[in-house]
């Protein structure tokens, strides 16, 4: 039977004397303020699958408490799950902070990533929001001025040319073959040796003329392989129909990475053969993270992952995190995000600096009406400082706490994971990112607590 939390608290080693291990007993200090965070997680773990779980069925399994203790190590280490999995293991802090006992045998890798990964995107961001309404109760951050920025977090996959997506169709196509034709006895030809060296020859052709027949062969490569995976679909539908075993789970896949093959397939034949720009919004850049979004930065750099709108405090805690889909303008961005902070706060920051991205007379109008007295865009263009600003000297000191919120994301990307989600699924990615960022926001309160108490 899963419980939220420990009947009654393992015994655990003394705390070392170390920075750190203060810094843990601290966070976990804040967590015992909030224990309402533990049932929502508990409730997630209580679902499989969409369904309710039997609570006075199966093995006890890793508490509520022990799963939220977990991704805070993880996230906070960028640490894999087998090398979470180590560490609770051989260190004692880290088992003390986690709530495992001296006598209790520590999770494995498998345990760690089924439970954590039960957890879900939504769950994640309530708990990070009551840590944010707890450092405000606790005087950390008072939510009266904020800034803002945009960054990319990067999906884990490789560059996406056409030729090597191609690839990656033919390749993952036939091993679903192959499973069918051991699992069914249905045949098929193997092309995936052929598809390699096509791919491999475009990646060293030298010019256009010695690319382009290469891709027609790899293209019809593909093409032959998709309609293999067609055929070896209908007959597992067939057999599912009639009675022969339900394999509809298989087919599903089969016939998910079908369509993205064909994608793959029309994008390359209109780029390479017929010389048309296709749209970033119509591209496929990944068959194993196909929800990833192309991001042109700045015209000089291009990103495959999604675009995150943050908001921060004077107190370094991220205040707000918003996962966008596709590459919006940061001008369409700027108001939400004040009208988000008054949602959480209970009325609009009293001061807001941003990058000059967001500029525009019709935000800095609408952001006024919100109820902020003084907004300072970075670059402001033809807008004058005084419309923005009571005086000169106010922007300037607005515009360069805008500048702080560079080293909120290089501390998110540097020590919390955040400049790549290793997750997969979008779901995943959004867990992973608020997972991220509730370590790093329960980490900047403990250390305000910290330093407080002297």
């Amino acid at each position: 039977m899963r419980r939220p939390f420990q009947e009654q608290l393992p015994l655990v080693p003394t705390a070392i004397e170390h920075a750190h291990a203060r810094e843990l007993q601290q966070m976990s200090a804040v967590l015992g303020q909030l224990l309402d965070t533990v049932e929502l997680i508990h409730a997630d773990l209580m679902r499989r699958a969409g369904k309710p779980v039997d609570p006075t069925k199966g093995r006890d399994g890793m508490t509520a408490e022990q799963v939220l203790r977990a991704i805070l190590v993880k996230q906070m280490n960028g640490f894999s799950y087998e090398e979470l999995a180590f560490h609770l293991a051989d260190s004692s802090t880290y088992r003390a902070f986690c709530r495992f006992g001296i006598d209790e045998k520590p999770p494995s890798k498998s345990t760690l990533q089924k439970n954590i990964k039960r957890v879900s995107a939504e769950t994640w961001e309530a708990i990070n929001r009551r840590v944010v309404v707890y450092a405000g109760a606790m005087g950390v951050e008072t939510g009266k001025k904020v800034r803002t920025d945009c960054t990319v977090v990067e999906s884990n996959i490789h560059a996406p040319t056409d030729s090597l997506l191609l690839w990656d169709c033919v390749r993952v196509l036939v091993r679903r073959l192959g499973e069918a034709e051991q699992e069914y006895g249905l045949a098929f030809i193997d092309h995936s040796r052929r598809a390699k060296r096509r791919s491999v020859g475009i990646l060293n052709a030298r010019s256009n003329e010695q690319r382009l027949p290469l891709y027609r062969d790899l293209l019809h490569v593909t093409e032959a392989t998709v309609r293999m995976a067609e055929r070896t679909a209908n007959e597992l539908d067939a057999r599912t129909a009639n009675g022969q075993g339900d394999v509809s789970a298989e087919t599903k896949a089969l016939r998910h990475l079908i369509g993205l093959a064909k994608r793959v397939i029309s994008q390359t034949q209109r780029r390479v053969l017929n010389g048309e720009s296709v749209p970033a919004a119509e591209k496929v850049v990944s068959i194993f993270e196909p929800h990833t979004d192309i991001i042109v930065k700045d015209r000089r750099k291009t990103l495959y992952g999604h675009k995150l709108c943050l908001t921060g405090g004077a107190s370094g805690l991220v205040t707000d995190v918003v996962i966008e889909r596709g590459n919006p303008s940061d001008a369409t961005l700027a108001v939400t995000m004040i009208e988000r902070q008054r949602d959480l706060y209970g009325k609009a920051p009293r001061q807001v600096s941003m990058d000059g991205g967001f500029t525009s007379k019709a935000n800095l109008d609408a952001i006024k009406k919100l109820g902020v007295e003084d907004v300072a865009f970075s670059k402001h263009g033809s807008i004058a400082i005084t419309d923005m600003v009571k005086s000169s000297w106010v922007f300037r000191r607005l515009r360069n706490f805008r500048a702080g919120v560079e080293g909120t994301i290089s501390f998110l990307k540097r020590s919390f994971g955040l400049d790549r989600c290793t997750w997969r699924g979008l779901e995943s990615f959004k867990a992973y990112v608020f997972g991220s960022v509730l370590a790093c926001n329960l980490l900047v309160v403990a250390r305000h607590l910290l330093n407080a108490s002297g």
